[in-house]
């Protein structure tokens, strides 16, 4: 194939299919500012980002959840109650995949509430409306649908809202619940906000959530088994209360869970926990095998390398290394950074008679992870643990798309064409500092050629200066198994340095040296360095 004409191959693949099915807009809510700084109203910042997100949801969609924004929170290190920075929002809008940031203030005028909020669009850095209402607070809700109508689209501002509201008090309960410093406080208001409003079926999900977070999953199982079946969030509940009796080692009434809700709707998470219970209770004929589950997930949910990694995994339980191999190299071409399964992968391939790849994957999980150093002093099989399957919760961060998987089925030749097709479009978006098209090539790169050196190096750089520093390291980690260089080294070094790592930052700036003695960034960091 010439290389005009894979050009136009892929522009056609790019530009012409996303087209036909534009994504909808995913807005973020932010917790609103308390600007009157008023004690009184501090739960009113939790508040307004719930409420905003469900009217949103209401009218038009595309809202993201509270569990999605507290993940993308958890990810990058941000304390719930932390006043933020422009460039952390960005971050945070751009981790759960946002087109649009919604961001706030509150104040008190005497007895009314004034709340204002302003639509930044991400990718054009503008503010696209600027919405401000006000009224008293036993009206609450009344003010937060009027904000909602305000930044909703056009088209969906004249429908009518169909949101059921718990009695104030009981809202009130809720968000301290959720702002709650101990668990034991936390249990207190929620169970207050359910004392005032017993069918608040939100309150007992959040409920689960705490006693999960103390190891009590007989208490959280009592939560949401409360949840009425017809209740909105009763697959929501259901599919909790099956996380939990896994972890009770409730299988029988954990496949009883997942298999009604699979015959309701068999998306991804759903059939995922359903292989899962298979695997560790065994399956049958009858019930269908962990692999039949897996298989299904996989199909669903194509874009999380999980569902590959537990297949696989579940391949290498049932002493099937061939198939293993074949979905974990699946994985790890989602995602390269996985160490789990890069070890596995490595395991299968030496059980296969693959001695010389099979040392080359471990040999990457060591450098990923020192936990892995452990695991293979154990002979054969009895290296890879139990238990390393990954259950899915309901609402999880998206995922990174990768290159559409028909591109896999190419010739090798072509393959590479089109790898280097993409590393060079993510080249130029880098050096144009447009880091999110940058990252979309370099994943499609990576999902044709998992082991490209370049392209790790700049998502390294891409999330070095996104404040990234794990995802950063990770990435720089498998560039350098892949191809060592001196510049890859002085990022190891700066990203040691900025996750305060002193010594693994002069390690990394010393080897870079003797590679490249010259280089004054490797100079630098052993500057800061010296005591």
């Amino acid at each position: 194939m010439s290389r005009i004409a894979l050009a136009c191959s892929v522009a056609l693949l790019i530009f012409v299919v996303p087209a036909a099915a534009q994504a909808p807009p995913r807005l973020l809510v932010m917790p609103f500012e308390n600007a009157s700084k008023e004690s009184r109203i501090f739960w009113l910042g939790e508040a307004s980002a719930v409420l905003l997100a469900d009217d949103l949801n209401a009218f038009a969609g595309g809202a993201i959840t509270r569990e999605e924004r507290r993940q993308a929170f958890d990810r990058l290190q941000v304390p719930p109650a932390a006043t933020l920075s422009d460039a952390t929002v960005i971050r945070i809008g751009q981790l759960v995949g946002a087109t649009h940031v919604i961001v706030g203030t509150l104040t008190l005028d005497g007895d009314a509430l004034v709340v204002r909020a302003r639509s930044i669009a991400l990718e054009a850095g503008r503010i696209e409306r600027d919405v401000t209402e006000r009224g008293p607070m036993p009206e609450l809700f009344s003010t937060f649908e009027r904000l909602a109508r305000g930044l909703a689209p056009a088209s969906a501002r004249t429908q009518e809202l169909k949101v059921t509201n718990p009695p104030l008090a009981a809202f009130e309960n809720y968000i301290k619940g959720l702002l709650a410093g101990t668990p034991a406080t936390a249990v207190n208001y929620l169970n207050a906000a359910l004392q005032a409003s017993p069918g608040f079926d939100r309150a007992r999900l959040a409920l689960w959530d705490v006693y999960v977070a103390q190891g009590d999953h007989t208490r959280a199982l009592a939560a949401v088994e409360r949840v009425a079946a017809d209740s909105p969030w009763s697959r929501r509940a259901r599919f909790r209360a099956g996380l939990s009796q896994i972890n009770l080692k409730k299988y029988d009434a954990a496949f009883a869970t997942y298999k009604a809700l699979a015959d309701q709707k068999a998306d991804a998470p759903v059939l995922n926990n359903l292989g899962i219970v298979q695997l560790r209770r065994g399956g049958s004929p009858q019930s269908g095998a962990a692999t039949l589950y897996l298989t299904k997930a996989a199909e669903a949910g194509g874009a999380d390398p999980d569902y590959f990694f537990n297949l696989g995994y579940a391949c290498w339980m049932d002493r099937d290394p061939g198939a293993a191999i074949h979905w974990l190299r699946e994985a790890v071409r989602r995602d390269p950074a996985d160490g789990d399964a890069h070890f596995v992968l490595g395991a299968a391939l030496a059980a296969a008679g693959n001695t010389t790849e099979a040392n080359r994957e471990k040999e990457l999980a060591r450098r990923l992870s020192s936990v892995y150093e452990e695991w293979g002093k154990k002979p054969g099989a009895d290296a890879v643990p139990k238990d390393l399957e990954r259950l899915k919760s309901d609402v999880e961060l998206p995922r990174n798309a990768r290159v559409d998987e028909t591109g896999a089925g190419t010739g090798q030749r072509d393959q590479r064409e089109l790898a280097q097709f993409y590393l060079e479009r993510g080249v130029r978006f880098f050096q144009q500092e447009r880091d999110r098209e940058a990252l979309d090539e370099f994943n499609r790169t990576l999902f044709l050629s998992p082991y490209e050196a370049e392209a790790h190096l700049l998502i390294g750089r891409i999330h070095l200066r996104g404040g990234r520093v794990h995802e950063a390291i990770d990435a720089l980690k498998i560039s350098l198994w892949s191809s060592e260089s001196p510049e890859a080294h002085v990022l190891l070094a700066q990203a040691y340095l900025e996750a305060k790592d002193v010594a693994m930052a002069r390690s990394e700036a010393e080897r870079a040296l003797a590679l490249d003695p010259r280089s004054s960034d490797a100079k630098q960091v052993l500057e800061k360095t010296t005591p």
